[in-house]
C-alpha cells in the first residue's frame, strides 16, 4: 500500500480576506480526493494536497464556482 501524497500550487486571483479564503477552501475541498487545502492570501496561493494528482480543470471549476479565477 502506497502512502504518497500529491501537492499542487495554483495562484488564485480576486482573493481579498478571509471570507475570499474560506470559499475557495470549500469549493476546492470538494473535489474528489483532496485530503487538504491551504491558502496563502497575500499571495494568491492555493496549495492541495491529494492523494492522485488533480485535473487542472477541475480546480479552475472549483475556483470559479467560489468567484475567482486561476492566475
Amino acid at each position: 500500500m502506497t502512502t504518497d501524497k500529491f501537492s499542487q500550487t495554483f495562484t488564485v486571483t480576486g482573493m481579498t480576506c478571509g471570507h475570499c479564503v474560506a470559499s475557495v477552501t470549500e469549493e476546492v475541498q470538494e473535489i474528489a480526493g483532496v485530503e487538504d487545502v491551504a491558502v496563502d492570501l497575500p499571495t494568491g496561493a492555493v496549495t492541495i494536497t491529494s492523494a492522485a494528482p488533480l485535473d487542472e480543470s477541475a480546480v479552475k471549476a472549483a475556483v470559479e464556482e467560489a468567484g475567482y479565477q486561476l492566475a
